[in-house]
C-alpha cells in the first residue's frame, strides 16, 4: 500500500503557506445525545445517577480552577510588559538627554503604564511596545555611539531579557489555552458541564502583521 502522504511526489505547494490563529470564539454544545445518555444513567439505577453527577461536579471545579490558571498566566505576562514600559520610558527619557527622540514614543509609552488591559487588547499592547521599541532601536542606530553609555546599556540590556520573559510566559499562557480548548470538549462529563455553563473556546496569544513581516525581512 502507498503511504497516504508522500514527501518524495506531493503534492507541494512552491509557494508555501503561512499560518493564521483565527479569531472565533467556539461555543461548547451538546445534543439530545448527551441527554439521553444522562437518563439512561438514571435509568439503570441510583448508583450510576449519583456517580455521573459526583464527576459533573468534580469536572466543573476542574474548569475553573483550569480558568483561574488561564488568568494566572495572562496576568504573568501583564507583568512582565508592565515592567518593559518603564524599562522603554527610562530608555526614552535618557536618549532625549542627548538626541532628539520621537515625541510620540513618551505619549506613547505613558498610556500603558496601568498595564490594564483585557484578553482582547493583549495582543495590540504588545505590538504598542514593539512600535515603541523600534524606535527606540531606530535613535540608536542613528547615534551608535549612545550604545556606549553604561545606563543606556543596561536600560535595553533589561529591555531584552524582558522580552525573552515575556515570550515564554506567552508560551505558558497558550500551552494553557490549548489545554482548556480540549478539556471542553472532552464528552460525556466535562463536555456536559462547559455546555451547560455556557463555556467557550479561547483565543491564544497571536503575533501582530507587524511583527511577522519583520520576522520575514532580512535582519543581517
Amino acid at each position: 500500500m502507498a503511504n497516504e502522504l508522500d514527501e518524495m511526489t506531493g503534492p507541494v505547494n512552491e509557494a508555501g503557506r503561512d499560518a493564521h490563529v483565527i479569531e472565533k470564539q467556539i461555543a461548547v454544545k451538546t445534543d439530545w445525545r448527551s441527554t439521553l445518555f444522562q437518563v439512561v444513567l438514571w435509568v439503570l439505577g441510583i448508583i450510576p445517577g449519583l456517580i455521573f453527577a459526583i464527576m459533573k461536579i468534580k469536572a466543573k471545579s476542574y474548569l475553573q480552577q483550569l480558568q483561574q490558571k488561564i488568568q494566572h498566566d495572562a496576568s504573568t505576562i501583564d507583568n512582565y510588559q508592565v515592567q518593559r514600559v518603564v524599562i522603554l520610558e527610562n530608555a526614552a527619557k535618557l536618549l532625549e538627554k542627548s538626541v532628539d527622540l520621537d515625541k510620540t514614543v513618551f505619549a506613547d509609552v505613558a498610556k500603558y503604564r496601568s498595564g490594564n488591559v483585557s484578553d482582547a487588547e493583549r495582543n495590540e499592547f504588545q505590538g504598542k511596545l514593539e512600535t515603541i521599541n523600534s524606535k527606540i532601536n531606530f535613535a540608536l542606530e542613528r547615534y551608535p555611539e549612545l550604545k556606549s553609555q553604561v545606563t543606556i546599556a543596561d536600560c535595553m540590556q533589561q529591555n531584552r531579557y524582558l522580552q525573552q520573559e515575556i515570550t515564554a510566559a506567552r508560551e505558558a499562557y497558550n500551552d494553557t489555552v490549548m489545554r482548556w480548548n480540549t478539556e471542553i470538549f472532552a464528552w460525556p462529563t466535562k463536555m456536559i458541564v462547559a455546555a451547560k455553563a455556557g463555556y467557550t473556546t479561547r483565543i491564544p496569544f497571536t503575533a501582530s502583521k507587524e511583527m511577522k513581516d519583520k520576522s520575514e525581512s532580512v535582519l543581517f
